[in-house]
């Protein structure tokens, strides 16, 4: 009797197609399961599209299960983001041109981004479609303001134009979902005419500010003399005065005494007896008389004598 090898229940073919259906159930099964769920990474957002039609409410960060499986998902990265333009020729009112640097900080509304991805698309094709334009374009209108190229390194001009540029991006891009948080000017960079002019005003006014210190300086100086001077002229005056004063006490002292000898002969006596009295106490010392009858030796002879007899 012969039997049929297809209906052997060991036939190695048969449990290879057994093998390849289950695998087929199981990665059906796995990627079905995989649709029932999404992860929305941190700082992000999702918008699900079924058939084409966008859905309003975005799913937040985290995990979402179950969704339905036959949705589509694109993310927007609602994170804070910076746009750079460089080298942006703005036109002042003197019809120079200077180039301008300068950033853009900005940020996904995450409650918008369904209208964006409708209106726009991705997040990257609302830059594109929107802010770059824009901010190109109001650099440049917003450059008309400033009277002279010059002006652009003054802080009041800069922070004017900062809050000009601010306030009509801000107004222009948040019914696009895009929320404008700053405006900076990194660089400016002025046409070559105006940069000699400035920098020699610089240089001037680095000049003048050294001559005004030089001055100063001299200035110091010369009160510093003018003290000194002083001083000295007082110095001088109060050492005249001292002199005078001596002076005066001295014709004082030889007033008096002059006056004392006029009034008083015996005193010129007296004087002559001291001096006497000082000459005795020196042995080599001699002393000697006109005649017998002098009361004085020479050359104190009738000192104090008045012609006539003593004055009283």
């Amino acid at each position: 009797m012969k039997i049929d090898d297809a209906s052997d229940p060991y036939d190695p073919n048969k449990a290879t197609r057994r093998l390849i259906i289950v695998g087929v159930i199981v990665a059906v099964v796995v990627f079905a399961a995989s649709k029932l769920y999404v992860v929305v990474p941190a700082g992000h957002v999702a918008v699900a599209t079924l058939f084409g039609e966008v859905q309003d409410a975005p799913l937040t960060e985290g995990l979402h299960i179950p969704v339905n499986p036959l949705m589509r998902f694109t993310e927007f990265d609602v994170r804070q983001m910076s746009h750079k333009e460089d080298r942006v020729g703005i036109p002042t009112q003197d019809q120079l041109i200077t180039l301008v640097d300068a950033s853009l900080q900005w940020r996904i509304d995450g409650a918008a981004a369904a209208r964006i991805l409708r209106d726009t698309g991705t997040a990257e094709r609302a830059v594109e479609v929107h802010l770059m334009p824009k901010l190109r374009s109001v650099l440049r209108e917003q450059g008309k303001s400033v009277a002279k190229a010059q002006d652009f390194f003054r802080p009041e001009t800069q922070q004017k134009l900062q809050e000009a540029i601010f306030t009509e991006m801000q107004n222009y891009l948040a019914p696009m979902g895009i929320t404008v948080s700053a405006i900076l000017l990194r660089d400016i960079q002025l046409p070559e005419s105006v940069r000699v002019t400035v920098e020699r005003t610089v240089q001037t006014e680095q000049e003048i500010v050294r001559q005004k210190a030089e001055l100063e300086r001299q200035k110091i100086e010369a009160q510093k003399g003018v003290v000194q001077a002083s001083a000295e002229r007082e110095a001088a005056e109060q050492e005249a005065l001292k002199r005078r004063t001596l002076a005066d006490a001295q014709a004082y002292e030889i007033e008096k005494i002059n006056t004392a000898i006029a009034n008083n002969p015996a005193y010129i006596q007296l004087q002559a007896l001291k001096a006497l009295s000082d000459i005795s106490k020196d042995p080599a010392s001699k002393m000697y008389f006109m005649d017998g009858n002098s009361t004085m030796p020479l050359p104190l002879m009738h000192m104090g004598d008045v012609p006539g007899g003593i004055r009283k």
